[in-house]
């Protein structure tokens, strides 16, 4: 059996991951780039392979059908839009993700984000580095109001991590949500000019079109901030930008972009802060999101543990 890694860092924290496929006589390649592959690399990179373990690169239909043979797809994440569900189903190629591994990272990172834009931590830190010493007031978390877009396991982790500052938190999503805290459900219109803070926490749109655009931004309370560390394209980056530049709002943090890695404007705001798609990237989330990936690839290539090895099924 041989498998494909598309992912960019695989088994750099804890080599456990790689070991298991070794010890169920799994041979693997791992990706060579160091970065998000594309159509032409993952087809070169999975050719003659039964199992991928994947990451956010594009596995579409024309993918999947230049990789004859393929049985399963582990995507080592939560976010299922970069894998063609149907052509993978029309293939017989199982289908799985790891939604519980990244939760508390990325909420985690969520928190830390918002409150740097508040306290304005790195605007600071940068001009310190630069021999400024210049003193940025800001503003507190406590008795803010704040909005979350998208309330599966993330959003609802964040109001739980959220509600000790003494928060309001309302939700905005397609169906009601139970969560351990108070937290009120709201129509999306309703959160932009409501809240103080908007955190993001949805899958792209149907059409691939902005959620967060430029009508939405106008209507957004004047001198909030917004998160996104759900997906890039969720936010029109170009209206945000100019957004910011007039001031209508007081700052923003996106972990994701429409292109990554990400060079535009928004680099150029003091009170944007910006990270390279880590919202994951806490070494024991990641070490954990990395072994179910493994587990979830040998259970879609029939492997199993038996009587301390490992066996294909018949």
């Amino acid at each position: 059996m041989k498998a494909a890694i598309t992912t960019s860092s695989f088994g750099k924290y804890d080599p456990a991951p790689l070991d298991r496929l070794i010890d169920a006589g799994v041979q693997y390649v791992l990706n060579p780039h160091g970065r998000k592959v594309t159509e032409e690399e993952i087809i070169e990179l999975a050719q003659g392979v039964d199992g991928i373990i994947a990451g956010t690169e594009p596995l579409n239909s024309r993918v999947l059908n230049h990789l004859p043979g393929l049985k399963a797809v582990s995507r080592c994440g939560v976010g299922m839009e970069n894998v063609d569900m149907k052509a993978a189903e029309n293939l017989g190629i199982k289908v799985f993700n790891t939604p519980d591994g990244p939760t508390l990272a990325v909420a985690e990172v969520t928190v830390a984000l918002i409150l740097g834009l508040l306290r304005k931590i790195t605007w600071m830190s940068r001009q310190m580095k630069d021999g400024i010493w210049q003193k940025q007031m800001g503003s507190l978390l406590s008795c803010k109001k704040i909005g979350i877009i998208g309330f599966g396991r993330i959003g609802r982790k964040v109001a739980e991590l959220l509600h000790p500052f003494g928060v309001e938190l309302v939700y905005c999503d397609l169906e009601p949500k139970s969560c351990s805290i108070r937290c009120s459900r709201k129509k999306f219109e309703e959160i932009l000019g409501w809240a103080d803070i908007i955190s993001l926490h949805l899958s792209p749109s149907v059409n691939c079109k902005p959620v967060i655009g430029e009508k939405e931004l106008s209507e957004m309370k004047k001198g909030s901030w917004l998160v996104n560390i759900s997906r890039g394209g969720v936010v029109d980056e170009e209206a945000l930008y100019h957004c910011l530049e007039k001031g209508h709002i007081a700052g923003a943090a996106l972990d994701v972009f429409d292109q990554e890695p990400y060079c535009g404007p928004l680099r150029h705001l003091p009170n944007v802060i910006l990270t390279p798609h880590i919202g994951s990237y806490a070494k024991e989330a990641r070490i954990e999101m990395e072994m179910q990936a493994v587990e979830n690839l040998l259970r879609g290539l029939r492997i199993k543990r038996s009587k301390g090895l490992e066996e294909r099924q018949d």
